[in-house]
């Protein structure tokens, strides 16, 4: 069976054959305890620490700064809960917008059952948060702001070091969600000016499982995990060193080859649109035109449903639906209500995002299955 062409690089990445050989050992001789004294808990040991340094290499970080987690979601849910319970009782506001990934948007919700007051940013119609509006929400009582850097749907990046810079004049903590950029674009703590930042294994051709909390010195959220002082005594729990090594490479690969990955996708995008563009009408662009993620489009087809595309193209293209039409109702990506994006185009949105092992044959071959596809819809509506 010939699978189909892979567009949901934003969903989760193959395993780069790189990672795969440094996690070998791992997975067949090297199955010592990093906590053990022995001789078997040395290598262990030692592969956490180099993969600590490769993740913040990638993060323009002290090593000692980068805490591994279990993927994205656990990072989040660290940085926001950990700060907030922190400095409660220095305030108890928190500042994030309608436009995060639902492991933000769901620690949030839990952190009002627990007495935290939250305000959720707006965002423009091409999914911008303006900083100017970050300023006016903060409270003498705001203790944490969060934004994500890149957002997973449209791929707009926000201007964190701008928002980074309004909550440090207030004394206030800073955390994106980084998850979708690491390892697409450049990322540097410093110009970001970020305290906490996430990232996921998965998103950067590293295993699902395992993510990395960056904290900037001498920040101590609370703890989150206890135990064993595992993880400078942050986060209990044997380490997963398999998956801390891939971790690791996936990170030192990606910073090795940015600029080339960079320009790779972005072409591979550009081309994937312009040729829908050739081909079809009543298309919409969703998302910033140049303050984008090089590897995701996220377009609209007028007056079509968004799960009936994806059933005419399953068996050649894989990607994302941004709406799921059900026999009673409508469920549109919050993504999209927060835009703004008008129903008659928010229903028929689909993702595509590229990746490394993507191809100009598979990305024209896209196009045609695609736009037969859409006009076949179109010509039944």
């Amino acid at each position: 069976m010939i699978k189909p062409i892979y567009l949901d690089y934003n969903a989760t990445t193959p395993h780069d054959p790189e990672v795969i050989e440094a996690m070998r050992p791992f997975l067949e001789t090297e199955f010592g305890n990093p906590s053990s004294p022995h001789w078997y808990g040395i290598k262990p040991k030692q592969a956490v620490e180099t993969a600590r340094g490769q993740v913040a290499g990638i993060l323009n970080c002290d090593p000692t700064e980068v805490f591994f987690t279990s993927g994205g979601t656990e990072s989040n849910n660290h940085a926001i809960r950990g700060v907030a319970k922190r400095f409660k009782e220095k305030g108890n506001h928190i500042i994030t917008s309608n436009f995060e990934h639902p492991a933000v948007l769901e620690v949030f919700s839990y952190l009002e059952g627990e007495g935290f007051e939250t305000t959720y940013l707006p965002v423009s119609e091409d999914g911008l948060v303006d900083p100017a509006a970050v300023d006016r929400a903060i409270r003498p009582t705001t203790v944490l702001i969060t934004v994500m850097h890149a957002n997973n749907e449209v791929g707009t990046v926000q201007p964190i070091a701008e928002i980074s810079r309004i909550a440090r004049e207030h004394g206030i903590a800073m955390h994106t969600d980084a998850a979708q950029s690491v390892g697409k674009i450049p990322i540097d703590v410093k110009q970001l000016g970020v305290d906490l930042l996430s990232l996921a294994g998965h998103k950067v051709y590293a295993p699902k499982g395992i993510g990395a909390l960056y904290v900037r010195t001498p920040l101590v959220p609370e703890k989150f995990c206890f135990g064993a002082d595992q993880e400078m005594g942050w986060r209990a729990g044997t380490e997963n060193v398999l998956e801390i090594v891939g971790l690791g490479k996936a990170c030192e690969i990606a910073q090795r080859d940015m600029e080339k990955n960079m320009a790779r996708m972005k072409f591979l995008r550009d081309r994937l649109h312009e040729g829908l563009l050739g081909r079809l009408f009543d298309i919409r662009l969703n998302g910033h035109h140049q303050l984008r993620l090089p590897n995701t489009l996220n377009i609209s087809f007028k007056d079509l449903e968004a799960n009936r595309i994806l059933e005419e193209i399953g068996l050649e293209v894989a990607a994302s639906a941004g709406a799921a039409c059900h026999s009673d109702s409508l469920e549109i990506s919050h993504v999209l209500i927060a835009m703004g994006i008008p129903l008659e185009w928010a229903k028929g949105t689909l993702r595509f995002s590229v990746g490394r092992m993507t191809t100009e044959a598979e990305i024209d071959k896209a196009i045609r299955v695609i736009a037969d596809a859409v006009n076949k819809l179109k010509a039944l509506c």
